[in-house]
């Protein structure tokens, strides 16, 4: 199996990548693993967060050198449906309703840095390193690219996309690739557990709205149509029954009812 995928009754599903003999390096089966599973966890609304992770040494090293000799004997149009298909799979993340929490470790390069720029928290080992090489292959990081710059900016992406330097968990830190970095798997365990222990005060529904107009709402300028929007999101906010819960609770000086689903 190219990815180990469980749902448990608390609401939380896990996914991790499970080919750690070619340190999880991504192929066409793997792709379609995680596509799968992102979809069903789409539409599953018992579920409030994915924590994704890869076993081993590393996250994952980008793409499978198999996979890409293969497609080096592929037609432009072979490639294309190819690159759609992860693509595909990346998008699925980026707009997955659950907060998805990733966590990596060791090299993290190529198609893994649209992982995690398509992940809303990211936990980084301190030895993790990060690179975008596609360019030492003759490559270009297209595919990755909308969910990289978005997470990164234009300006970082520009260096970057050119270079291929490695970077590590500071550098990652400074551009917005990644949100915290741990020291110890006992410490990556302890920052997940209190993220976890927070996200108890919230109200699911809540969440994935507030997730969904942060994606709508990115980089878009302030006009009289998003203010409008804005103000449609908030009442048909207030006049639900996760809200009517929410404030009965807080009035009465009460946990409200969802604390014990997350």
């Amino acid at each position: 199996m190219t990815i180990l995928f469980e749902k448990s009754e608390d609401g939380i599903a896990r996914i991790i990548l499970n080919r750690p003999d070619v340190h999880n390096a991504l192929n066409a089966q793997m792709i379609a693993d995680l596509t799968a599973a992102f979809h069903d966890l789409a539409n599953c609304p018992n579920t409030k967060i994915l924590l994704l992770s890869g076993a081993g040494a590393s996250f994952t090293a980008g793409a499978d050198l198999k996979w890409m000799k293969q497609a080096a004997g592929y037609s432009e149009e072979e490639n294309f449906q190819d690159a759609m298909k992860l693509s595909d799979m990346l998008d699925a993340l980026y707009n997955l309703p659950q907060l998805t929490i990733t966590c990596v470790q060791g090299a993290n390069m190529g198609g893994a840095i649209g992982l995690i720029s398509c992940s809303d928290i990211v936990y980084a080992d301190e030895q993790s390193k990060f690179s975008l090489s596609e360019v030492t292959l003759g490559l270009i990081p297209a595919t990755i690219s909308p969910y990289v710059i978005n997470a990164i900016g234009g300006r970082h992406a520009k260096r970057y996309f050119q270079t291929g330097e490695r970077f590590g968990c500071e550098r990652a830190l400074e551009i917005g690739l990644i949100h915290e970095v741990y020291t110890s798997f006992e410490d990556l365990q302890s920052k997940v557990e209190s993220l976890l222990f927070t996200l108890r005060s919230n109200a699911p529904g809540a969440m994935k709205k507030a997730k969904k107009l942060a994606i709508d709402y990115n980089d878009l300028p302030i006009s009289d149509d998003i203010r409008r929007d804005s103000a449609k999101r908030i009442a048909a906010a207030r006049a639900s029954v996760e809200a009517a819960k929410g404030l009965k609770a807080f009035l009465s000086k009460k946990k409200p009812d969802w604390t014990k689903d997350v």
